[in-house]
């Protein structure tokens, strides 16, 4: 009985994955049980989180066949795993451009265009951006390349995190991801402690010009236009602003309309299933569970607080010099590119005071705005560091 015993004992640590679980490994697990809380039971960004959860979980399990490369054996080209090649996504520049060609699709740009003076607040919220890059650079423990991957986190904008990592940082794709995306999710609680903070009863109270309507021809000729200017201006975002304007461009045309259905719902759909897996194999023991990790989330804090306090004394200092036609600063915070989260901040946090004051609307001005500016600001930092 006791040999039958030894050699089960035997096969279990030679011949299955048992063996080569590591100490890392199970607290990984336990990092990945924490995502799958945020997402499931808190419904924390759950259509990035559960996926990351998953591909965390599946780069932490001593799996066959999921992760490898290819190789080839005896002259015979051995294929890699189904995941190596859906990682690829983000490796070759595909998977957030991607994303932003939905995002196009799905945002209306007439809000910023009916009131330019928005494009302001939503390059405000990027002093966030700026401000964590420079305490990541002071801290000493990051470089220049790192700090501004780590930096975009303050932009709101998972996606080009992800595509700023890929080029300045790729061994920190997974924190910064992770970062980016968990504190999207929390905009509804980071942010109107931080507007209430900066802005006294009577201007959250302010009621806003009704935004006047736009027409196609507008709408299409500001697309193609912001997308020429950003090229010429900063050429590194190239693929992300001219997915995000071919989007829009598509959804404002009104006549590919069923293209428009696609890029809105199945297209952008599938993208973020690859997109939240592929951040989530990044994510095993040795490459995760260091200090820098814990610094990079800890840093988010500050970026978002910097963003979206930014954008709030901006729309003050405004005020200030044109009283005639006031701007409700609470819309200053929607200047994060958290689409449209952040902008329903701004009219939660205002129908608090005013019931019937509609700020949605207004808010999204700066919310496209800071999607824009967030792109440029990463093109910048990938053609200075890359």
């Amino acid at each position: 009985m006791s040999g039958i015993i030894e050699q089960f004992i035997i096969v279990m640590t030679t011949s299955t994955g048992f063996s080569q679980v590591t100490g890392g490994m199970v607290v990984m697990w336990a990092v990945c049980a924490v995502l799958f809380y945020m997402a499931i039971v808190k419904q924390y960004e759950p259509l990035l989180l559960l996926p990351i959860a998953f591909g965390a979980l599946l780069a932490n399990i001593p799996t066959m066949g999921v992760l490898n490369e290819p190789y080839i054996d005896n002259l015979v080209n051995v294929p890699g795993g189904l995941f190596y090649y859906i990682s690829q996504g983000i490796h070759l520049e595909l998977f957030p451009p991607i994303i932003f060609l939905g995002v196009g699709a799905l945002t209306d740009f007439g809000p910023l265009i009916a009131n330019p003076r928005t494009l302001l607040l939503g390059a405000a919220a990027q002093a966030g951006i700026f401000a964590t890059m420079f305490v990541a650079v002071i801290s000493g423990v990051f470089t220049p390349g790192e700090a501004a991957s780590i930096g975009i986190i303050g932009g709101a904008d998972g996606p080009t995190s992800i595509f700023t990592a890929n080029k300045l940082a790729p061994h920190l794709i997974g924190p910064i991801a992770v970062a980016a995306y968990t504190y999207m999710s929390l905009v509804p609680l980071i942010q109107p402690p931080i507007m209430k903070l900066f802005t006294n009863d009577a201007e959250r109270r302010i009621r806003m010009k009704t935004l006047r309507s736009v027409g196609k021809f507008e709408r299409i000729a500001f697309s193609i236009a912001v997308m020429v200017v950003v090229i010429l201006v900063v050429p590194a975002a190239s693929a992300l602003i001219a997915m995000l304007m071919l989007g829009n461009i598509m959804r404002e045309s009104g006549v590919v309309e069923r293209l428009t259905k696609v890029c809105q719902n199945e297209i952008i759909n599938i993208v973020t299933i690859f997109l939240g897996a592929s951040v989530g194999l990044t994510m095993d023991a040795g490459s995760f569970l260091q200090s820098k990790t814990l610094l990079i989330i800890a840093i988010g804090v500050l970026a978002f607080a910097v963003s979206t306090a930014s954008g709030v004394l901006l729309a003050k200092l405004m005020n200030k010099l044109s009283p005639s036609n006031p701007i409700n600063p609470l819309i200053g915070s929607a200047g994060v590119s958290a689409v449209p989260m952040a902008a329903r901040v701004s009219q939660v946090v205002g129908a608090e005071y005013d019931k019937k004051n509609f700020l949605l609307m207004h808010a999204m001005g700066p919310n496209v705005a800071g999607v824009i500016g967030t792109a440029v600001c990463a093109g910048y930092f990938i053609s200075r560091l890359g």
